[in-house]
């Protein structure tokens, strides 16, 4: 009965039901922090209700097209977590548009909610709809603050996510048209039972889906050829929803793009070598143009968006890995949610710190940066500490974060894949440790003090405490990784 599985959807249901009273309340209440509170309330709330799911059996629900498993449940919590932190951050920020406040959040759990069900289903009809869930709301994030950069945003991430999402749907439907089903498990059954005579070429058109669904999962994730959209979006949105494209959009693009190839397409030593390569070579492309595009950036938002292409290449090496080691082991996939827990932890971080520092200086010029230890030097040590976790470097999560990723590469013939990544990581070192050194060693336009709320300021501890927590103890978080992969029966 779908009533009895309801329960298993109550963390998405409380968001949904937080959306709508924010919207209510903000026709009738006139002190708007108060939105701020109800939106903090219902993310608590719905990280409440995902806690008993940490020892739920792992089923499929609602007819098998959502999965209730340890592999969804640590996605939610990286999501609901990546949100609330946002929305502390926002504090200072939603001054800007004062009079949106309620959409402004209202929205945010839309997209919170999408991007959650995203990470869990596994049916391609209500893959795609959680998409466009989560995208429509983000759309609208983006082009909040209504200036030109903004609607400029706004427009070039709804246009080419449009085009995405037709070449996913497209690729969807030839997988269907082959298989005759949409569920990820039927569709893995049917690829299975296919008997392919000796020497002759695989069906065509499963190729080709195949292919069209990696295009449509990389325009979310960033990589190439498919990244052309974010210097701008990164740049026009507002800071706080860049930094959560930045990290929850890009975790769940990454959630779902493992579940479907390894559940669909993981199954076949053939296929799985196929997309393999396919994800190794696009890895190499991403990460090079990604951190040698950045070098001459000037503004830091555009920076770091580049850097995120560059992190999405460094990312998709545990998929290629996966797809490689054909069920060899789950070092790939473990590899890729530690890097994920990392990546989160430091890009919020860093982009918390941009945004207390921009609502001050009004500029997201890099050289407005300069001397900024003596006027905000927490956030000067904090912004420092993301970047430096961001290269690679110890006693960060990001030095840990890639020696686990790239071993499991080198350990399944893919060591030419590690040799890039590490020169790339060389290169990263140039930008990241250029603004480094500008914020200590510039000589600051004003001696004015950088204020934050304390909202931001406590976000911003718990991103530096995770970043350093997850470089110098890093075996009980390695170890749920290890878990939530468990479930695809490797």
């Amino acid at each position: 009965m779908i009533s009895d599985e309801l329960h298993f959807l109550a963390p998405e249901l409380s968001l949904l039901g937080f959306a709508l009273l924010l919207i209510i309340l903000d026709l009738v209440v006139k002190q708007k922090k108060i939105l701020a509170g109800v939106t903090i309330g219902g993310l608590i709330v719905s990280i409440g209700f995902t806690v008993p799911l940490l020892s739920a059996p792992t089923i499929d629900i609602f007819y098998a097209m959502i999965a209730v498993d340890s592999y969804a449940t640590i996605f939610k919590f990286l999501i609901l977590g990546a949100t609330l932190f946002i929305v502390l951050a926002s504090q200072d920020y939603v001054n800007k548009f004062q009079r949106y406040q309620g959409e402004y959040y209202a929205l945010l759990l839309i997209a919170a909610l999408g991007l959650i069900l995203l990470t869990e289903t596994v049916d391609f009809i209500a893959i795609f709809v959680a998409l466009e869930m989560s995208s429509i709301a983000l759309y609208v994030l983006t082009g909040f603050l209504k200036d030109d950069k903004s609607s400029e945003a706004g427009l070039k991430y709804l246009l080419l996510g449009a085009v995405a999402s037709a070449v996913l749907l497209y690729g969807m439907a030839l997988v269907f048209g082959v298989t005759g089903k949409t569920c990820l498990p039927c569709v893995r059954s049917m690829i299975e039972a296919m008997s392919f005579v000796a020497n002759s070429m695989p069906n065509p058109a499963l190729i080709l889906g195949m292919v069209l669904i990696i295009t449509g999962f990389g325009f979310k994730i960033a990589s190439f050829p498919f990244q052309m959209w974010v210097p701008d979006v990164y740049e026009g949105a507002p800071t706080p929803i860049t930094a959560y494209l930045s990290v929850a959009g890009k975790a769940a693009g990454f959630a779902v793009m493992l579940r479907v190839l390894l559940m669909t397409f993981g199954m076949q030593s053939w296929l799985s070598m196929e997309w393999g390569i396919i994800i190794a070579v696009l890895s190499a492309i991403t990460m090079t143009i990604g951190n040698v595009v950045a070098i001459p950036q000037t503004n830091i938002k555009r920076m770091l968006g580049y850097s995120s292409i560059a992190q999405a290449g460094y990312l998709m090496v545990g998929i290629a890995t996966a797809g490689l080691a054909f069920n060899a082991d789950t070092l790939g996939q473990s590899g890729l949610i530690f890097f994920l827990m990392s990546y989160i932890l430091t890009n919020l971080g860093a982009f918390i710190a941009i945004i207390a520092i921009s609502n001050k200086t009004e500029s997201d010029a890099i050289s407005d940066y300069a001397g900024m230890i003596k006027r905000a030097p927490i956030l000067t040590i904090a912004l420092s500490l993301c970047l430096i976790s961001l290269i690679g470097l110890p006693p960060t999560a990001g030095l840990i974060a890639k020696i686990y990723i790239f071993s499991g590469a080198v350990q399944h013939n893919l060591l030419w894949l590690v040799v890039i990544a590490v020169i790339n990581s060389c290169i990263s070192a140039y930008y990241y440790m250029r603004v480094v050194k500008v914020m200590w060693l510039g000589t600051p336009s004003s001696q004015d003090k950088v204020p934050s709320s304390f909202a931001l300021k406590f976000a911003l501890a718990l991103c530096c405490l995770g970043v350093l927590l997850l470089g110098i103890l890093p075996g009980g978080f390695i170890g749920i990784a290890e878990a939530a992969v468990k479930m695809f029966g490797l």
